[in-house]
């Protein structure tokens, strides 16, 4: 099959690449000039496992443009994966998927064959019907789910995993009106061996932000209690062992820390708390895990005081800045809120990640002498009074902590195993 794939950021890229490894032909549409010629060069514009080596062996059977007619008159289906960031107030911003759904329609006006639209991009339940539907209509004249196709297809791609998760998914969830979209897109995802959920429009959009809010739940419900056992001598990590292996419960998303981050839970979080107050409903769990996930990090920097009180003019090692590890992705990095922290203590930061350094440094392009970017981890340990520890990245396992203050937020064995001192925020 023929696709069009609207953004090329980790959804777009990966799911285009990953119906490229499934043997179609996509066209990537980008309005960032970079991206384009990145892409077309098999260069990936971002990091995510697996992804440059797959680039290279599929060249020949993707591309990249922003010509929006030239990708829709030569493909049969179009996804919509571009941003839907989080407005002031916390509300979805749906500018870039309106400005899609113009450009589509204008194409389509032009276009004589079936051609379906499919909604990637995450956004509240009733958008596609209400706010893609009616522009794609007006600017091509047809009508929807007569004329030209329309679906929503969640994404659950975790980063670091993202191509295996697309390939090797838990279900596929399309929400869709129409036999003929219905048969399509059947087709598309029919060499993929999962669950394949169809659902009305509306239900899938809202199975995305229920998964994405109840897995944002669970991890600040286990940083609740992680809180709790710290205080209480218990090791947390050994407790929710326990609790996972109920059957009803399952272990994932279980790892206490110092919360969660990235493109997805906080926007979609603080999005469905919008939504719900807009028709009337009070989510008070939902803000509570909102509420845990703001403090948490900041547990990092209590423990710290505890063995380095004054930290003005002190050297801190930050291990970690992306938001997980395996990727280079820093939206929402709980990295963003310990350093910041540290800075308004006076502290001067070492900080190392192995890949999101350079789109960590846009947070403070004028620091000065008080934020310092090492080349490694080795080099962190050997010029700091002490080191955090923010993400979990496999090569943290490797390193000798003998001698340093260390405060985990991500549970290092090697560091527990190794530091002078070592406290863990949840442990």
């Amino acid at each position: 099959m023929k696709v069009s794939v609207i953004g090329s950021g980790y959804v777009g890229l990966v799911t285009g690449m990953g119906f490229v490894k499934l043997g179609n032909e996509v066209i990537f549409v980008d309005v960032d000039e970079r991206k384009i010629k990145m892409i077309n060069n098999a260069q990936p514009p971002i990091y995510e496992e697996g992804l440059e080596e797959l680039m290279r062996e599929f060249k020949g059977k993707y591309r990249a443009t922003k010509d929006y007619r030239n990708a829709i008159l030569n493909s049969e289906v179009t996804f919509i994966a571009v941003g839907t960031p989080s407005r002031e107030d916390g509300s979805i911003d749906l500018t870039y998927v309106e400005q899609a759904s113009r450009e589509i329609g204008k194409v389509l006006r032009e276009k004589k064959d079936y051609h379906v639209v499919v909604v990637k991009s995450t956004v509240l339940p009733g958008t596609t019907e209400n706010v893609v539907k009616p522009i794609i209509e007006e600017e091509s004249g047809k009508k929807a789910f007569k004329d030209f196709g329309l679906a929503m297809n969640p994404e659950f791609l975790r980063e670091g995993v993202a191509l295996n998760d697309f390939l090797n998914p838990d279900r596929i969830v399309i929400g869709v009106r129409d036999e003929r979209t219905k048969k399509v897109l059947e087709e598309l995802y029919k060499p993929i061996d999962a669950p394949k959920l169809f659902t009305d429009i509306k239900t899938a959009e809202m199975i995305k932000y229920a998964s994405n809010a109840f897995l944002a739940t669970k991890i600040s419900f286990a940083n609740e209690i992680g809180n709790i056992c710290k205080k209480l001598g218990i090791d947390s990590w050994k407790v929710f062992e326990g609790v996972g292996l109920d059957h009803r419960i399952s272990p994932h998303f279980f790892r206490t820390g110092i919360g969660w981050g990235g493109s997805c839970f906080p926007k979609d979080v603080k999005a469905l708390i919008r939504k719900a107050e807009e028709i009337g409903e009070d989510p008070i769990i939902l803000k509570a895990v909102v509420e845990v996930n703001e403090k948490q990090p900041l547990k990092l920097i209590e423990l710290l005081k505890k063995h380095v009180p004054e930290l003005r003019d002190k050297r801190i090692g930050v291990l970690g800045l992306a938001f997980k590890p395996n990727t280079d992705d820093v939206r929402e990095t709980r990295a963003y809120i310990i350093v910041k922290k540290l800075l308004e203590e006076g502290a001067k930061v070492l900080a190392y990640d192995p890949k999101a350094m350079e789109n960590f440094r846009r947070f403070y392009p004028d620091v000065g002498e008080q934020i310092e970017y090492a080349s490694s981890g080795k080099e962190v340990l050997g010029r700091s009074d002490a080191v955090l520890i923010v993400t979990e990245w496999p090569e943290f396992e490797e390193l000798d902590y003998s001698g340093k203050i260390v405060i985990d937020g991500r549970r290092v064995r090697k560091a527990e195993e190794t530091a002078e001192i070592y406290e863990g925020v949840c442990w």
